[in-house]
């Protein structure tokens, strides 16, 4: 699908997804609980994290009740973050990247190059979403709403040193989690693609369990024959 748009053709937008309930908390009819309505509607879609799966593993066919949400991958991120060695890095920074890094996908969903979005369309629905539900949070605390799409700029355009570590944290989580997998259902999904990741990860502290961790799967897969 083409990011580029004809005049009959109408762009995807954040606004058109939001759940009905929440929409209404958005307009409420007492105009004097709309400020504290405006950070419960950010909150509820929030949750919607906790209850999307995991995209890759789902077409993996991984079971259901084992999938992990992507609230679940953004959280072990955060504890990876808060293990960083590197004096140079503000961990701080790190885990604060790593709970937003992911944030539009509660409206846009984990969209995958399988799923035939043109990664400039996916770029910009997710940056749509992040402006959006910043506009939200921004009539109860302009600040926060302010942090929140400079930290998700900070990891798209990998702007800092803390974004790099973000960066290939996520793709180690990824690893880790198939290397999870394969511990609990043995090799029958076929999980293999997801440790060509190895080659995105740049930073040494990373690399370095990155390593380790597909060293140990190593051994293990030689075990198995």
């Amino acid at each position: 699908m083409s990011s580029e748009k004809s005049s009959s053709e109408k762009l995807w937008m954040p606004q058109e997804v939001v759940p009905e309930h929440i929409k209404k908390l958005l307009s409420p009819a007492d105009s004097s609980s709309k400020r504290v309505n405006y950070v419960l509607a950010f909150i509820q879609i929030v949750r919607l994290l906790k209850t999307q799966k995991r995209t890759g593993w789902v077409d993996h066919k991984v079971p259901t009740g084992d999938v992990e949400s992507i609230s679940d991958h953004m959280y072990r991120m955060s504890i990876i973050s808060l293990l960083i060695t590197n004096e140079e890095v503000n961990k701080d920074k790190c885990v604060k990247i790593a709970i937003v890094h992911d944030l539009a996908e509660t409206l846009v969903g984990d969209i995958t190059p399988f799923d035939g979005v043109e990664k400039s369309e996916k770029s910009r629905r997710e940056f749509e979403t992040i402006k959006y539900l910043a506009s939200i949070i921004k009539e109860y605390n302009a600040k926060a709403a302010e942090e929140i799409v400079e930290l998700w700029l900070d990891y798209e355009e990998i702007r800092c040193l803390e974004a790099r570590y973000v960066k290939d944290i996520d793709k180690y989580e990824m690893i880790q989690q198939a290397w999870d997998y394969e511990q609990q259902f043995g090799t029958k999904h076929n999980l293999d693609m997801f440790y060509s990741a190895r080659s995105a990860i740049k930073t040494p502290e990373i690399s370095e369990l990155t390593d380790e961790l597909i060293k140990q799967r190593t051994s293990w897969l030689s075990s198995q024959k």
